[in-house]
């Protein structure tokens, strides 16, 4: 097994944590040190107090402006799905405090709370006829499924009750 100076182990811990850093088992296929060493050195270097731990240090929480807060429930406004869930993180924002406003501005307007985005009259009339949709689809395959299984066991058996059937004379 290869010995590494502290000063190289120092380097590599160094890489292993912070704003750039890089997993060790990437690092370890960069550099040729296994990943459990790298490991076992970073743990070493957190217990000595050599270093702090790699967790980032707390942002102040930001302090959003009424006319920030206007800006983004207009730009939200009209997104659903996953450009709603991208506009937050672009935002810096959770969708719970993107409800908390929009409620809250409402509240101060005096409008009665309304229906969240995407869940407008139209949104859930097209809701409620794709669910519909869905359920005939499933009932009409059923039906489908039913008329082969009936063919394949008229073909196998017959139908004794059917007098054009030329087996069946009596």
């Amino acid at each position: 097994m290869a010995e590494y100076s502290a000063a190289i182990k120092a380097r590599l811990v160094q890489r292993l944590v912070g704003p750039q850093a890089v997993s060790a088992t990437a690092l370890a296929r960069e550099v040729g040190v296994s990943q459990e060493s790298l490991s076992r050195w970073l743990r070493a270097a957190r217990s000595v107090g050599e270093m702090p731990p790699s967790k980032q240090p707390n942002k102040q929480k930001r302090q959003w402006t009424g006319a920030e807060k206007l800006r983004v429930l207009t730009d939200a406004a009209g997104l659903t799905g996953s450009d709603l869930g991208a506009f937050l993180r672009r935002e810096g924002l959770h969708e719970v405090q993107l409800t908390a406003w929009r409620e809250a501005a409402e509240t101060a307007l005096g409008a009665p709370a309304g229906p969240r985005p995407g869940s407008s009259p139209e949104a859930q009339r097209i809701r409620e006829l794709e669910r519909e949709l869905r359920r005939k689809e499933q009932a009409l395959a059923e039906t489908a499924a039913l008329l082969v299984l009936k063919k394949k066991v008229q073909a196998i058996w017959g139908d004794e009750a059917d007098p054009t059937d030329p087996r069946n004379e009596r």
